[in-house]
């Protein structure tokens, strides 16, 4: 799943360094007892983007609930704030297929570069580009079925992702991946999307009307997807 969350009104939701180290600290350790597997995150200034994977329907929407409550009052309490920091809940997509999945882990870590703040991916310290191009070690990070058969050897495969920040965006994908993160809809393959289909999932954003109960088109309410964060 793709998880963007953002400050309220677009506010910061790190000032410091410090605040990034503790937000990856709280990450690292809800990712391990949520089950929920880290492959791909960018921290910017005033939103988050994370690709992971969660071993039960409910574990995106636990992790990201008891991350709140964790970082939040760290935060308020070292700048002396009060009240929310994320607007609302956090935005998700499911995605799938190599095409998909290696895509969003490109967009993630490229998100530095189109926002202006770094020259390349690997110049920004706050990201897993580091990790997944072989450049430092990131324990916080479990390689995706699609990172890992980028190749047989962990050098040969680290070589292989940094090739793919060689080859030039793709527009359409950037924007299949932000629109189904701000929809809440599925972003798959065909076998993965006929399946779906079959069952009368909705994989595609929804047309106008009365929002139904299941936002990503896997079976699952909005409880189970997104929660309530605590303030």
């Amino acid at each position: 799943m793709h998880v963007r969350h953002r400050g309220v009104n677009r506010e910061d939701c790190f000032r410091e360094d410090v605040d990034r180290l503790v937000y990856l600290s709280c990450l690292k350790e809800l990712a391990a007892t949520t089950a929920c597997a880290i492959h791909a995150y960018c921290l910017m200034t005033n939103h988050v983007h994370v690709l992971l994977t969660p071993s039960d329907p409910g574990g995106c929407a636990t992790l990201m609930r008891e991350l709140g409550q964790r970082y939040v009052p760290y935060f308020n309490r070292r700048h002396g704030r009060t009240g929310t920091l994320w607007e609302g809940r956090f935005r998700s997509c499911l995605v799938d297929s190599p095409r998909y999945v290696l895509g969003c882990y490109r967009y993630i870590e490229r998100n530095p570069v189109e926002a202006g703040m770094a020259g390349t991916p690997a110049s920004y310290r706050w990201s897993s580009y580091a990790g997944n191009s072989g450049l430092a070690d990131d324990r916080l990070l479990t390689p995706h079925v699609e990172y890992s058969a980028l190749a047989l050897t962990p050098d040969a495969r680290q070589s292989a992702y940094r090739g793919l920040f060689d080859l030039p965006d793709e527009a359409g994908l950037v924007k299949a991946l932000r629109q189904a993160t701000m929809g809440g809809h599925a972003l798959v393959g065909d076998e993965l999307k006929t399946r779906l289909v079959a069952n009368g999932e909705r994989v595609g954003p929804a047309k106008p009307g009365p929002k139904g109960k299941d936002p990503v088109g896997i079976g699952l309410t909005s409880a189970d997807l997104f929660g309530e964060l605590a303030p």
